[in-house]
């Protein structure tokens, strides 16, 4: 299989809180909700890079769509990396996404394996 993945989706809750935070914390670009005139079908899209986008899309939705139960949501799942240059550059995302609501789990600290990471 050729690697073409072009869409990494994100099962949540809350469509609308969520489509707020990633539009507001990270800043990512979005057009908002679509789909919402189809059952089982409101979604919104963030462009990433080169072609990639990253969707957010109700859990039931997804239990919906691929015929698995909805089980209970675990942050522990899959990160999403956002890759800064500077030490000052991690501190200042991390704060945008406080301000956009998120909860910190881990504050930005140098790392052992010589980087400099925080996790919300």
């Amino acid at each position: 299989m050729k690697p073409r993945i072009s869409v990494i989706t994100i099962g949540v809750d809350d469509l609308v809180r969520s489509l707020e935070f990633y539009r507001n914390g990270p800043g990512l670009p979005t057009e908002g909700i679509v789909g919402e005139e189809f059952d089982n079908g409101a979604v919104a899209f963030f462009d990433l890079q080169h072609g990639l986008k990253l969707a957010i899309w109700k859990r039931q939705d997804i239990a919906h769509e691929t015929k698995v139960a909805m089980g209970p949501p675990s942050p522990t799942e899959f990160t999403l990396g956002h890759n800064v240059n500077s030490k000052a550059e991690v501190d200042a995302v991390m704060d945008q996404a406080e301000q956009a609501g998120a909860l910190i789990t881990d504050p930005a600290h140098d790392t052992f394996w010589g980087g400099y990471s925080g996790h919300f």
